[in-house]
Order: structure tokens, then C-alpha cells, then sequence
């Protein structure tokens, strides 16, 4: 009996012991907070990151095959457009994204929001997260927008899977794909081949086709000119291919038949006798205005010496020359924001994903590309030295000297130069010289001017090319005196140019000072 009592009483204890243990437990779940679910926003930057993966992949598989094709060369360019777009918002969401939280409160702003607003003028501030539905509308347009290119790229895929790959495959490296290739002249350059191989079978065509080509200075015409002239297709299709620089034109004005006697440079030749058919591509390179009677002279001549097909592309800044062309001329434009961005970023940190990694660094990298403002020679000489120096210390005083230099050369220059564009859009490098070069570290007395630029071909460039580089100058690694040739940059694509500064070492003749700064006074 004892027994039974004793089972009965521990069973008891038993049960009401697992019952408060679990009424225990369910109250503790029940307490603890919920995990945190990600925001709208954060969501749609993951969505907008695994996006850009695939888009990116379409495009790279595109861009290594010979398509040919103008509709699917236009789709191809809107893709990379997207992609580059989206890029850039992303880089600047996640840059803000990591001020704001780095933000003293008093940085904030009182109604406790931020806009989500794209400001013209300064990129790594322009995009932000915000509470208010209204204010993402910008991020959830991106995202739409890529989700349809995605969408809708299934044709695309299938059709340009058709296509050949090209020979040359690209480079790993994102450092070698820029340096190495031609960044964002796909479409044009298949619009130059499309325009050499028309007509030549055709008897209907015209005898001398004329493509006008105008673009501002240093926008890419004569890389873009002479990367058609090595394509095979252009080679093959051509018995010879020659260039006639502004001295050549002087010589033909007096005597057209010069043209027949080897004036001007020969870029290729074919061996075969019977390889195109005996015609000739000329690429007319003018240093001042052709009038027009030259230029009637100079095509009677070109059409009676050479075969039927022969064609002519002709290089200028000015629109004067569009009434010399037989089709629409190609105007070539500078990057947009976005792809400059892109070509800035790879430059500068090759596939690193500066963004996620560094979101400070990236910041800073941001504004500096705003206030280059699509300038290649300033991507090259800054993107190139700074890479190696990814120190937010160096980043930072790089920007600050950039800024300096773009003042200073306005000041100099306000009363010689009539802009016709805001003032943060000019491009220091294009103004008459002497340019106030910026100097990161002061190590030598005096200050640096550039009096000159010139370009060196590359069998004489290789030789010719100075020792010292324009950023030893702008560090302060090396320390010429008097009169001195820099190096800007070296060119890795066609046609292998090496930018070369004259330079000179100057002391201030006059100081004209607010109180602490003493700014030399450069001789108009």
C-alpha cells in the first residue's frame, strides 16, 4: 500500500514538474523578439545586386562574340547601359548606407528622414534610404527596369549564341580588360565595319563612300578609327590602307598627284596582288577646316585612281565636315555618368567590389569621378597611380590636390577662356597652356606648368618617351628642375600613342595671398 502511495505521489510531482517546464519554455518564445526581417529597401538591393550577376553575364558573353547585327548591337548597348546604371546606384546606396551610419546625430536630418533623391552634383551623396515609400521610387525604377531587360533577353541570348566568339578572348583581369581593350565603342565600331564592307558588290553603289566622323577633343575618334583598321574584316576587304595627317593635306592642295606617289601613312598593305580588289581606305586626319574645293578635287582624284568601293573616313572636332559625307555622319559623345563610373571603378580596383569592401574609400573614389568628369586623361593618370595606394589618406588628399588644381587653373585662365558650360565642367587639361600641374607632396620649391602636349607614334615613342612619369611629378617621387618632359600615360591599345608633357619648373613671381595661402600668379 505504502508502495502505491509513494508511485502516486512521485508521478504526481513528475507531471506537474513537465507541465511548468513547458508552460516555461512557451512563455520565454513568446518573449523573445521575432528575428529582424529585412527592410523594402535592403531587399531590393539584394535583389538589385543578384540582378546585376546576371545581366552582367549576358553581356560578357555578348561582348565576346562577333555580332554584327545593328538591332542586336542596340539591344546590347541598352543591356550595358542597365548594367552600368545599376552599377552605379548600387555603389552609391551601399556609400551612403555606410555615411549615415558613421553620421554624428547632429548630421541628421529633424523630421528623421533622408531623401532617396538623385542629385546632379555630387554621386556618392545622392542616393539614400528613406522611410517614406514615395522616396524609393528611384531604387524600385532601377530594379524594374533591369528585371525587364532580364526578362526580356531571352531572344537576345538565343540569337547572339549564334554568332562566332571572337579570337582574342578577354583578359581576366579587370585591370588588363581596361588597359587592354576599348571601353564602350562596341556599337560604333561595328557601325565603321558595317559602313567599309557595304557596297562593294554592288554595282548600284557609289563609287567613293565618305563617313564623317566628329567628336571633341580627346574623345576617342582616332582610337576608335584606328581599331577598324586592324579588324581583319577591314584589312581583307581592302588592298590598302593609308592615313593623311594635316601636313599630307598641305602637300596634295598643290599637287594631287602626290596622292599616287605614296603620300601620307601606309597602315597596311596586302601582299596579294588580288586581295581587295584594288581598293583603298583613307583615313583624312585635318589639323585646320578642308574647304570645299579642295575636297572636290581631292575625291575626283581619289575616285580616278582607285577601284570602285574605295571609301574614306574623315576626323574632325568641328560639324563642318558632316557635307563632306555619303551616309550619316558617327558622332562620337563622352561616357555618361554611370559608364564613366564603371570605367573609373574597374580602373582603379580592378573586379574589387570597393562598395562592399571599402564603402568609405568608394566614397571618396565617387567624387573624384564626379569632378573628372568623364576625362580619360585623368583616369589614367590618377586611376593608374592611385591603385596601388588604396589608403583612405592618400584617396582623400588626391581629391582635395584635384580640386585645387581644377580652381587654380580657372583662376588663371578666366580672362583668356570663354566657357560655354558650367565652370566644374571643364576639363583642366584642354585649356591653353601654361596648366598649373597639382602636387601632392611639396618636396621641390617652386611649382610645375605644362607649356605643351604632344603624342609620340609607338616605334619612335618607345624610345623617345621621357623617364619620368607625370605622377612621379604629382607625388613627389621625382624632383625635376628647369625644363622637363613627363610622361602622362602610355597607351595599350591601338595606336599605341604615348602622351608626353613639356614642362618647367617655375618660381612665384608674384604672391598675391589671402592671408595664409600664397597662389603664383601665372603670366597671361
Amino acid at each position: 500500500m505504502e508502495e502505491v502511495i509513494v508511485s502516486a505521489i512521485v508521478g504526481e510531482v513528475l507531471s506537474r514538474s513537465i507541465t511548468f517546464l513547458i508552460k516555461t519554455c512557451s512563455k520565454s518564445k513568446r518573449t523573445e523578439p521575432p528575428p529582424p526581417m529585412p527592410s523594402e529597401p535592403e531587399e531590393s538591393l539584394d535583389r538589385l545586386a543578384r540582378l546585376l550577376l546576371r545581366i552582367g553575364a549576358i553581356v560578357e558573353d555578348a561582348e565576346g562574340r562577333q555580332i554584327t547585327n545593328q538591332a542586336m548591337l542596340q539591344q546590347l548597348n541598352t543591356l550595358r547601359h542597365e548594367l552600368q546604371r545599376g552599377h552605379f546606384t548600387l555603389d552609391a546606396l551601399r556609400c551612403h548606407a555606410h555615411d549615415e551610419r558613421h553620421q554624428s546625430p547632429a548630421d541628421h536630418d529633424p523630421a528623421g528622414r533622408v531623401s532617396f533623391t538623385l542629385s546632379r552634383f555630387n554621386p556618392a551623396k545622392r542616393i539614400c534610404v528613406c522611410s517614406s515609400r514615395g522616396d524609393e521610387m528611384d531604387l524600385r525604377r532601377v530594379v524594374a527596369s533591369l528585371e525587364a531587360s532580364v526578362q526580356g533577353a531571352a531572344e537576345f541570348i538565343l540569337l547572339s549564341g549564334r554568332y562566332p566568339p571572337r579570337l582574342a578572348r578577354q583578359p581576366y583581369s579587370m585591370y588588363l580588360l581596361v588597359d587592354n581593350c576599348m571601353f564602350g565603342r562596341q556599337m560604333e565600331m561595328e557601325r565603321v565595319i558595317g559602313f567599309l564592307l557595304r557596297g562593294a558588290d554592288d554595282p548600284g553603289a557609289e563609287h567613293l563612300g565618305v563617313l564623317p566622323v566628329v567628336g571633341c577633343a580627346s574623345v576617342g575618334k582616332s582610337t576608335l578609327v584606328e581599331h577598324a583598321c586592324i579588324d581583319e574584316r577591314a584589312r581583307n576587304h581592302f588592298s590598302k590602307i593609308v592615313l593623311l595627317g594635316g601636313g599630307d593635306l598641305v602637300i596634295l592642295d598643290k599637287d594631287m598627284e602626290a596622292l599616287a606617289d605614296g603620300a601620307g601613312v601606309i597602315k597596311h598593305e596586302n601582299d596579294s596582288g588580288e586581295s581587295g580588289g584594288g581598293r583603298v581606305l583613307i583615313i583624312v586626319d585635318p589639323d585646320k577646316d578642308i574647304s570645299d574645293d579642295f575636297w572636290r578635287r581631292f575625291c575626283s582624284a581619289v575616285k580616278n585612281r582607285f577601284a570602285h568601293g574605295s571609301k574614306i573616313i574623315v576626323t574632325s572636332r568641328s560639324d563642318k565636315i558632316v557635307k563632306f559625307g555619303t551616309t550619316l555622319p558617327l558622332r562620337l559623345q563622352f561616357l555618361t555618368r554611370e559608364a564613366y563610373w564603371y570605367f573609373f571603378k574597374a580602373r582603379a580596383f580592378g573586379s574589387v567590389d570597393v562598395a562592399m569592401e571599402n564603402p568609405k574609400l568608394a566614397s571618396i573614389a565617387m567624387e573624384m569621378a564626379t569632378e573628372m568628369n568623364g576625362c580619360f586623361m585623368c583616369t589614367t593618370i590618377f586611376g593608374g597611380m592611385l591603385r596601388s595606394r588604396l589608403d583612405l589618406g592618400t584617396w582623400s588628399m588626391t581629391l582635395a590636390t584635384y580640386r585645387e588644381f581644377k580652381q587654380r587653373n580657372r583662376i588663371a585662365f578666366k580672362q583668356r577662356d570663354n566657357f560655354n558650360c558650367h565652370p566644374n565642367l571643364v576639363d583642366p587639361w584642354t585649356l591653353s597652356s601654361p596648366i598649373l600641374l597639382p602636387t601632392v607632396n611639396k618636396v621641390s620649391p617652386g611649382y610645375f606648368v605644362v607649356v605643351n602636349h604632344y603624342q609620340t607614334a609607338p616605334g619612335i615613342g618607345d624610345r623617345a618617351a621621357p623617364m619620368v612619369s607625370v605622377q612621379d611629378v604629382i607625388f613627389g617621387s621625382a624632383r625635376p628642375q628647369g625644363k622637363f618632359a613627363a610622361l602622362a600615360w602610355r597607351s595599350h591599345i591601338p595606336p599605341y600613342h604615348n602622351y608626353v608633357f613639356s614642362c618647367e619648373q617655375r618660381m612665384p613671381s608674384v604672391s598675391t595671398v589671402s592671408r595664409k595661402k600664397i597662389i603664383p600668379k601665372v603670366p597671361m
